[in-house]
């Protein structure tokens, strides 16, 4: 085998993982394309000390700080494929070389595919949202939007109408009168009208736009995203999955180990819900669990 261990994805779940196994003095490959998720927000909140950090500054950081490992190798290309081997994994990259390790991580992370409303993909990651924890006190007591998804949203509007007045825009779905009264109890509007564009000096939004020309007024429209496995290696492996409100996961178990023996997935592809803490926390865990099968196994 080439190396101990090898990484697909350099995100937070990537790079935490691959730097418990460094200081376990492995050698580690960490295949990256250089496009983590949260790329399009300017700061991200939450995390320990980074509180209003730029994500991409966290992460060069990391990186930095992971290459002075002198087991550490970063290959800046994409994983297109993967299989099991005798004695171990082989991960081929986009250029087809063969890379071959006793281990694998996948950190990989999701691709958010987003509606098609004028005005909201350029806004992604600055005033269209998914996570209130993320990006919520920031607009405090200002108007607030969710658009509606999937049932799940009914949900979402409930729970961001602790942060603000919020209305859930149904852009033609159909509630029911029990969601509409469970709505009302937390104070939240519903607008049935569809919408026709945001509106907003740059990424900010200032209002949306109904059909008819009629606007509301909005400082952060909230969604749920339709979101995927941005590699097709899960599937190529095998892997489990289990079913969540809002898509699928990689199964996997409290070591982060997937059903495929050797095989360990963390961060967003294997977990609900989503933030930078948890990607990190869930990176230590799989990086020290596959150091313990190179030791232990």
């Amino acid at each position: 085998m080439q190396h101990d261990a090898i990484v697909v994805g350099g995100g937070f779940a990537g790079l935490s993982a691959a730097t418990y196994l460094a200081r376990g003095r492995r050698r580690v490959a960490v295949i990256d394309t250089g496009k983590p998720r949260n790329r399009f927000a300017h700061a991200s909140h939450g995390f320990l000390a980074q509180d209003g950090s730029d994500p991409r500054a966290i992460l060069a950081t990391a990186r930095e700080q992971l290459l002075l490992y002198p087991t550490v190798r970063l290959i800046d290309e994409a994983a297109v494929g993967a299989r099991t081997d005798p004695d171990g994994f082989t991960v081929v990259l986009d250029a087809g070389v063969e890379i071959t390790a006793r281990k694998l991580i996948l950190a990989f992370g999701l691709a958010d595919e987003l509606p098609g409303i004028p005005g909201l993909r350029e806004r992604w990651g600055v005033s269209v949202l998914h996570c209130p924890y993320c990006h919520g006190i920031e607009f405090s007591d200002q108007p607030l939007g969710v658009l509606y998804r999937a049932p799940m949203s009914i949900h979402q509007a409930a729970l961001i109408a602790e942060w603000g007045p919020t209305t859930l825009y149904l852009n033609g779905a159909q509630l029911s009168e029990d969601e509409r009264a469970g709505l009302g109890a937390r104070d939240v509007a519903v607008e049935p009208a569809p919408i026709a564009r945001l509106i907003g000096d740059g990424r900010d939004l200032a209002a949306i736009e109904l059909g008819g020309g009629r606007t509301r007024a909005a400082v952060a429209l909230y969604t749920i995203p339709d979101s995927r496995f941005s590699s097709p290696l899960a599937g190529q492996l095998g892997l489990e999955l289990n079913e969540t409100p809002l898509g699928a996961v990689i199964r996997t178990d409290g070591e982060k180990m997937t059903s495929v023996p050797g095989v360990y997935a963390a961060g967003d592809i294997a977990r609900m819900p989503h933030a930078i803490a948890w990607a990190v926390a869930d990176g230590a865990t799989a990086g020290v669990s596959a150091h313990r099968a190179l030791v232990f196994g």
